[in-house]
């Protein structure tokens, strides 16, 4: 594009983008902005999300293998108590009225 004699081009001090500036309208006429460095690339965000998304899948999958352990595991457990208490000979317990 060409530029007009009524045109100034100017480099801003704060972000470095190039402003061109029409001198009889008064008003930004166009913006560049400068290319960052190291910014990433539209491929490396799509792997980020599918490997956020694969990171979440296996989280879930480990947290429902545990809720299924779980319960085979409180079974385990009632099962030990329950023959414990078969063990045990049943008992009185004593009360505070019997102490006297």
């Amino acid at each position: 594009m060409a530029k007009l004699t009524s045109e100034l081009e100017i480099v801003c001090p704060c972000c470095q983008a190039t402003l061109v500036v029409d001198l009889h309208l008064g008003r930004v006429v166009s913006h560049h902005a400068p290319a960052r460095e190291g910014r990433p690339s539209l491929e490396d965000a799509a792997a980020f999300l599918r490997a956020e998304a694969e990171r979440r899948e296996a989280i879930f999958e480990r947290s429902v293998e545990q809720e299924k352990s779980k319960g085979d595991a409180l079974d385990k457990r009632f099962e030990e108590a329950l023959r414990q208490a078969s063990r045990e000979p049943l008992a009185r317990p004593t009360r505070d009225i019997d102490l006297d």
